[in-house]
């Protein structure tokens, strides 16, 4: 091969940055984060893949598979995965706190505004604008995703199928994922190819996906002690993250009992860690059952509202969760200061919400790089990727419903169908912005910050001039 076709397909270094250096990328991915899973882990492709090659795509899609099947915010997920392999656990808490920091300080902040200020035209016009902004990012998200997840027909399938069965008929997405692994694992082992997504480190291909990142080379070299599975280590990170996690609420049991306040939030997000599987959008109807009808901690209008923060922030989606803690505690504060237990309560939420994504990382990531070259394993987290992107599309068409129009209506059959948009109530407002953001977005290329900022300044405008 010449000399410039090598260096074309190799990184400028196979020496990894410092965990110093590592913590400026990091902070900007958590700062930039907007969009939800399928934008954030677009943003984290571009920068870590295509930029800064620090890891090939092939790795970069195992490990995103991976995250795919564990409860808890998949991209947070995958930030704490890659900086474990980096920089050992010091790497994860770096990755994965600096992608939760920022969005749950502004997410504190808009909280504590929300209940001093209520809804002021200003701030609900900023809110328009970027709604409308944060629809083209995610448009732009499932199309650089899907064209790098859905390479083959048969890919192309499982997405359409999975997008379907949700859509349509409202599949539980535990029953997509499963199906969707079974069908790759099988069909691995009878059609070799079409599922697996590569092989490892040094395989050929066509890029930055043929295993040429930094912590490829780090695999060859034999440097990655940490990758390899080992019983005694294991042992010790499931009992250090287990306390972690669980030693809030059990402390709160012990010294409030049960029916504190505090125990409950303590309890009750610690449950959603271990079960949200498929985003905040997938676990959202059970929270806003529990948190208005069981624990009267909010009404409807509020849940939806602190979706819409959500949205607005960077970081996960299930930072909305936060502010539910929020609100609970500041309604329940006991002999406290309102405002001080609400930040208590969105601290003691984001706690236990996310440590329980740190213990998954740090004690199966070792047992999952092994397994990379499992080709029938690699078919079924293959085809789970296929169909994730497939569930990403109908989050967006759901976004988009409630952004560019007033009014939906369900169409159903035997108690299930879709929610169609009432096209009368069309806001050609949110239309106009969200093709602009799309066009800025896909023909101009224009970046994530200058989009969100442009809406958001056109949508207080808008707004203004309707009053």
């Amino acid at each position: 091969m010449p000399d410039d076709a090598l260096s074309e397909h190799t990184p400028p270094t196979a020496t990894p940055p410092s965990l110093a250096e590592a913590f400026w990328v990091w902070l900007r991915i958590g700062l930039l984060s907007f969009g939800g899973p399928a934008g954030q882990i677009a943003l984290m492709h571009k920068t870590l893949v295509e930029e800064r090659r620090w890891i090939g795509e092939r790795r970069f899609l195992h490990a995103l598979n991976y995250c795919m099947l564990l409860p808890g915010p998949e991209a947070q997920q995958l930030a704490t995965y890659i900086g474990w392999l980096m920089h050992r656990t010091a790497g994860g808490l770096v990755a994965g706190l600096l992608f939760v920091l920022p969005g749950a300080l502004v997410m504190l902040g808009l909280s504590i505004g929300y209940v001093l200020y209520g809804h002021t035209p200003l701030i609900a016009g900023l809110f328009f604008g970027v709604k409308a902004a944060v629809l083209a990012v995610v448009a732009e998200a499932i199309l650089r995703i899907g064209k790098r997840a859905l390479k083959t027909p048969v890919m192309i399938g499982l997405a359409v199928a999975a997008f379907l069965a949700i859509w349509l008929v409202q599949v539980p997405f535990p029953i997509i994922v499963l199906s969707a692994g079974l069908v790759g694992f099988l069909g691995e082992r009878r059609w070799p190819g079409r599922f697996a997504q590569g092989g490892g480190h040094g395989a050929g291909g066509d890029g930055p996906d043929d295993g040429t990142g930094i912590i490829d080379a780090m695999f060859a070299r034999g440097e990655l002690e940490h990758t390899r599975p080992a019983r005694g280590r294991s042992l010790r990170v499931l009992a250090v993250w287990l306390a972690v996690w669980l030693a809030p609420f059990i402390l709160l049991w012990i010294g409030l009992g049960p029916d504190s306040v505090w125990t409950r939030i303590a309890g009750f997000f610690s449950t959603m860690g271990a079960v949200t599987f498929g985003g905040a959008y997938a676990v959202l109807s059970y929270v806003a059952q529990a948190a208005v009808q069981a624990f009267h901690w909010m009404t409807p209008g509020e849940m939806a509202d602190g979706l819409g923060l959500a949205e607005t922030t960077p970081g996960p989606l299930i930072m909305v969760l936060q502010f539910v803690g929020f609100l609970a505690a500041y309604r329940h504060a006991g002999g406290l200061d309102p405002l001080l237990a609400g930040m208590l309560g969105a601290l003691l939420t984001t706690w236990v919400t996310f440590a329980p994504s740190f213990l998954w990382i740090f004690l199966g990531g070792p047992y999952v790089e092994q397994l990379r070259g499992n080709r029938a394993l690699s078919g079924a987290l293959g085809a789970i990727t296929a169909a994730i992107v497939g569930v990403i599309a109908n989050l967006a068409v759901w976004f988009a419903l409630h952004t560019l129009f007033r009014q939906t209506t369900a169409v159903t059959l035997f108690g299930v169908g879709p929610e169609l948009p009432v096209l009368s109530s069309v806001d050609l407002r949110a239309l106009v912005l969200a093709a602009i953001a799309l066009l800025a977005m896909l023909r101009f290329k224009a970046g994530m910050v200058p989009t969100l900022i442009g809406c958001a300044l056109a949508g207080l405008v808008l707004t203004s001039a309707a009053l």
